[in-house]
């Protein structure tokens, strides 16, 4: 069994052999899952960091690189 104290702000450190276990690694999100009355820690799979970004330029599809390119530098 592993121990952590709560900080006087409600803060923990996860200690080293949880982190590795979990594969938490700093600026990973971990979530606390309430099951039956226990509180379970585990790694927050936010997929790839970039998915959140994945379809946005989709309405540019088919045109020019450089038609593109030069509307940018031009601006509105």
């Amino acid at each position: 069994m592993t121990i952590a104290k709560v900080t006087s702000k409600g803060q923990i450190t996860v200690p080293k052999a949880v982190r590795e276990r979990l594969g938490i690694e700093p600026g990973d999100a971990i979530e606390f899952v309430d099951a039956d009355g226990q509180v379970m820690l585990r790694r927050h799979d936010e997929g790839s960091r970039f998915a959140r970004y994945r379809g946005v330029l989709r309405q540019l599809r088919g045109q020019e690189p450089d038609t593109l390119l030069d509307e940018l530098r031009d601006g509105p």
